[in-house]
């Protein structure tokens, strides 16, 4: 089965900028593209973190990645952010991921020292938007790389480079290897304490890269998991009806429903009332699932009126769908009494459909909400702040072109459902102190907070290595940034992880 058809239920689902190209590596930089000069541009800055002011040097810039020759294949953009005179401080870098995101999510939304500022749960008012000094900053504790992956953002393909160099799962990590190794190189960072911080596809790369990087001769302190995937199979509904992806979805789903005020006799701890799903999920869920042909009526009845329970969904429709809910029904089903679909990036979002009968939502009303602040504020930002002037087009997204021509074959094999898994378990295993935060948010319909629990548990760690992954769980979505008081209680975690055990 191809992945790439489906890829799209990782990606951060915004609109994809493409150009009427046959080739899909001319869009992406193409191998015709001039080979540019590596170059920085240098600002320095001042910021308040937690009352305490910081002074930084901002570092845009491009690097070049070569081939086994030593030709240029392509130009990687990135921001770095340094705080002044403080030698060997933790090095994290940051991207989100699609496979065809740039870091501009992050960069202008969770952890950089500068944030837009946008709306809680609803779309903000347009331009213009204000971009502020970001308190919940992680450069208090760690400086800070955000790197465009190749495709995205700035970074292109240049020389003798090509689409099938960089568009696949391993492809994308040799990129990423090399450019981390380049960078650290010429900034003189080999000795400092160093990070990987992903969200969503980034965070099945961090698993990847962190144990190539290892493999390398370069140990790594942490990995920074953001609403996670590692195993397509938690996920996607493959050939053959398999029902993992309906259980581990139904406790975000049940969260959403609970947001939106839609459960009979609503519970007011969410997180007990998640602890309940979660059981109800493993215990009775999956294995009504696994013998639908063989429930009696009352059987399946009983079931369906606890998924009533815990979302809020009519019995009826339950039972016409063999007890199935597959995320992209519930978008729709939820508050179709309403009018109104709910968000797959953050179901606390809402949207309008023109056709009130259909089955799945027209968009994600997370994007709608989200896309204008976020790409209009980084295109002002780095030029009026970061005195980064190009003529090229910032791609916020690419997915037209890097996630349709991603490969999904591991080492050259064929995978059903990929997984990094066994790259994880590799790194904590090879280098027993490498230690993992993951952050999920409750209400996120992209990847479920569930399947990373069940991920992260079946990785085969010895026992000895269990508590080297810990967890953060907030009221927000994939995004967990995008409300300021949810960016605040991640900071806190996240620096009580870089603080260490």
């Amino acid at each position: 089965m191809r992945f790439a058809a489906l890829v799209a239920l990782l990606c951060l689902s915004l609109p994809t900028i493409v150009l009427a190209q046959s080739d899909p590596a001319a869009t992406a930089g193409g191998t015709a593209s001039a080979v540019p000069r590596e170059r920085t541009v240098l600002t320095h800055h001042v910021v308040k973190i937690g009352g305490k002011e910081y002074a930084y040097t901002a570092k845009a810039g491009i690097l070049l990645l070569h081939d086994d020759t030593g030709e240029p294949t392509a130009s990687v953009f990135y921001t770095a952010y340094t705080v002044e005179g403080v030698r060997n401080r933790p090095l994290t870098f940051a991207y989100n991921g699609g496979p065809g995101s740039s870091s501009m999510w992050l960069h202008m939304g969770s952890f950089g020292p500068r944030r837009v500022v946008t709306a809680n749960g609803a779309t903000t008012a347009p331009a213009p938007y204000r971009i502020a000094d970001n308190d919940g900053s992680l450069l208090d504790k760690t400086d800070l790389v955000f790197v465009d992956a190749v495709g995205t953002g700035y970074s292109t393909i240049v020389g003798k480079g090509k689409s099938t160099d960089f568009f696949g799962i391993d492809e994308d990590v040799r990129a990423f290897d090399q450019f981390v190794r380049r960078w650290v190189g010429a900034n003189d960072r080999w000795n400092s304490p160093k990070y990987l911080f992903g969200e969503s596809y980034g965070t099945m790369r961090s698993a990847n890269l962190v144990n190539a990087l290892q493999d390398h001769g370069m140990a790594f302190t942490g990995v920074i998991l953001l609403s996670t995937v590692l195993d397509y199979a938690t996920l996607v509904n493959g050939p053959g009806g398999q029902i993992f992806p309906d259980v581990f979805f139904l406790p975000t789903e049940a969260a959403v429903a609970w947001y939106h005020n839609r459960i009979p006799n609503r519970p007011a701890s969410l997180p007990a009332f998640l602890a309940d799903v979660r059981r109800f999920a493993l215990v009775e869920y999956a294995p009504a699932l696994m013998h639908v042909p063989e429930l009696t009526p009352t059987e399946t009845a009983a079931v369906a009126e606890k998924l009533h329970a815990y979302t809020g969904l009519e019995t009826a429709y339950l039972i016409r769908n063999d007890l199935r809910l597959r995320p992209a029904q519930f978008e729709k089903e939820l508050l179709r009494d309403r009018g109104r679909t709910v968000g797959r990036l953050d179901g606390r979002y809402l949207g309008y459909d023109g056709d009130q009968n259909g089955e799945t939502t027209e968009y994600d009303a997370t994007d709608a909400a989200i896309t204008a602040p976020y790409t209009t504020a980084f295109n002002s930002y780095v030029r009026d702040e970061l005195k980064w002037r190009s003529d090229d087009i910032y791609k916020p997204t690419n997915y037209g072109v890097v996630s349709a021509h991603w490969n999904f074959k591991r080492g050259g094999r064929d995978i059903l459902a990929p997984s990094v898994v066994d790259d994880l378990r590799s790194a904590m295993t090879k280098n027993p102190l490498l230690r993992v935060f993951s952050a999920n948010g409750y209400y996120d319909l992209a990847t479920p907070f569930f399947a990373t629990e069940y991920s992260l548990a079946h990785l085969g760690l010895p026992s000895a290595l269990r508590s080297h992954i810990t967890y953060g769980y907030y009221p927000a979505g994939h995004m967990v940034y995008l409300l300021d008081e949810q960016l605040h209680a991640m900071k806190r975690d996240v620096g009580a992880f870089y603080d260490g055990p």
